[in-house]
C-alpha cells in the first residue's frame, strides 16, 4: 500500500515563494472606505498580466473597520492578505512588517487611499524589465494635492534631490516596485521609508523612475501634517551619516576634531609668542577661546575613536559589498 506524501512546512513555504511573482504592499491606517475597491482593482490588473501576485494589507492601527473589510477581501479571495499590528507604529514599520510577510520576487509599494492608480503597475514592470533596474520610484508629477502640501515638497524634494545626489524628482512618493534582494539589503527604521532609493543607490542598485498619475482624495483625510518635513529633513541627515561614515566614523569626527584643535593650538601658539613679548594675558577672552577649542578636538576626535572601536568589534564582511552576480 502506497505511503500518503507528506510536505513539510519549509516545503510549503518554499512552493509559495516560488509561486508569487509579484507582492503588492499596502500600508493602511483607517482606509476601511478604499481598500475594497483597491483591492478589486489590483487583482484585476495583475489578472490582465498573467501574473502570479498576493495582496498584503498592513493595518497600521486603525480603528475605523479596516481589517474587517481586508478579511471580507480575502474571504472571496485568498490572495488578499492582511497583517495587523497591535497600534500605529509608523509608516516604516508598517512597510517591514508588509515586507517580511511577502513571498513575491517583485515588491510593489502603494497608499491606500486610491490616489496611487493601479493602472500604472504595467508600466512600473515594463520599467523595471527594460531598463534592468532594481528599483523604480513612481513622480506624482501633477500632484491633487492643496498647495500647502506641494509646495513644502518641491523643496523637500529638491534639498534631499541635492544632498543625497540620487537623480529623483519626488522621495515621497510610495508608489515603487523593488526586486526582492534590494529589501534584504536594506535596514529600514524610524521614518527612513522615504529614503530607500537614496540607501539602495548607495548600495549600488540601479535606481529609475516614471511619471504616475495622481488622483485626489476622495475618502478620508491624509494622515501626514507640517512635522514629516523637519522630520525627513532630520532622516536626510541620518541618510547621508550612515550611508558615508558609518563604517568610517573617524573620517567624520576627525575632520572635525582636527580642525577644532588646529585652531585652538594656533591661537594659544599666538597667545603665547605675545606673552613673551610682555603683553597680560589676564583679560584676553581668546586664552579661553584656544582651550576650549583645543578640549572640544581631543573629544570629538575621542568620539571617533570610540566609534572605529564599535565599528570593528561589529564588522560583517559581507555588509562592505552587495553582490549582483555570482558564477562559480
Amino acid at each position: 500500500m502506497a505511503m500518503p506524501s507528506v510536505v513539510s512546512t519549509s516545503q510549503t513555504e518554499d512552493l509559495s515563494l516560488e509561486s508569487v511573482d509579484i507582492s503588492v504592499i499596502i500600508p493602511v491606517l483607517d482606509e476601511a472606505a478604499t481598500v475594497s475597491e483597491l483591492a478589486d482593482r489590483v487583482c484585476a490588473i495583475l489578472d490582465e498580466l498573467g501574473r502570479s501576485f498576493e495582496i498584503i494589507f498592513v493595518d497600521d492601527g486603525s480603528t475605523d473597520g479596516t481589517s474587517d473589510r481586508v478579511r471580507a477581501c480575502h474571504d472571496t479571495n485568498p490572495r488578499v492578505k492582511l497583517v495587523r499590528l497591535r497600534r500605529n507604529f509608523g509608516k516604516a514599520a508598517a512597510l517591514c512588517a508588509g515586507f517580511d510577510a511577502s513571498h513575491g520576487r517583485l515588491l510593489i509599494t502603494m497608499d491606500g487611499d486610491l490616489q496611487d492608480d493601479p493602472e500604472e503597475i504595467s508600466r512600473f514592470l515594463d520599467k523595471l524589465d527594460s531598463e534592468e533596474l532594481d528599483l523604480v520610484s513612481g513622480w506624482k508629477q501633477k500632484r491633487k494635492d492643496p498647495a500647502s502640501k506641494r509646495l513644502p515638497s518641491k523643496l523637500f524634494n529638491w534639498v534631499t534631490r541635492r544632498l543625497a545626489r540620487v537623480d529623483l524628482h519626488d522621495f515621497n512618493c510610495g508608489y515603487k516596485i523593488y526586486r526582492r534582494e534590494v529589501l534584504e539589503e536594506i535596514a529600514l527604521y524610524g521614518e527612513l521609508h522615504r529614503y530607500i532609493p537614496v540607501l539602495a543607490s548607495r548600495k549600488g542598485f540601479s535606481v529609475g523612475e516614471i511619471v504616475v498619475e495622481h488622483h485626489p482624495r476622495e475618502h478620508g483625510s491624509s494622515k501626514y501634517g507640517w512635522d514629516r518635513f523637519y522630520k525627513g529633513l532630520l532622516d536626510l541627515i541620518t541618510v547621508l551619516f550612515i550611508t558615508k561614515y558609518t563604517r568610517r566614523p573617524l573620517h567624520l569626527f576627525g575632520v572635525i576634531g582636527l580642525g577644532s584643535l588646529a585652531a585652538g593650538l594656533a591661537i594659544n601658539a599666538y597667545l603665547a609668542y605675545i606673552w613673551t613679548q610682555g603683553a597680560s594675558l589676564s583679560d584676553r577672552p581668546l586664552l579661553l577661546l584656544g582651550i576650549l577649542l583645543m578640549l572640544l578636538g581631543i573629544q570629538v576626535l575621542t568620539t571617533g575613536l570610540v566609534g572605529e572601536m564599535i565599528t570593528f568589534k561589529n564588522f560583517h564582511r559581507s555588509d562592505t559589498y552587495s553582490v549582483r552576480e555570482r558564477l562559480d
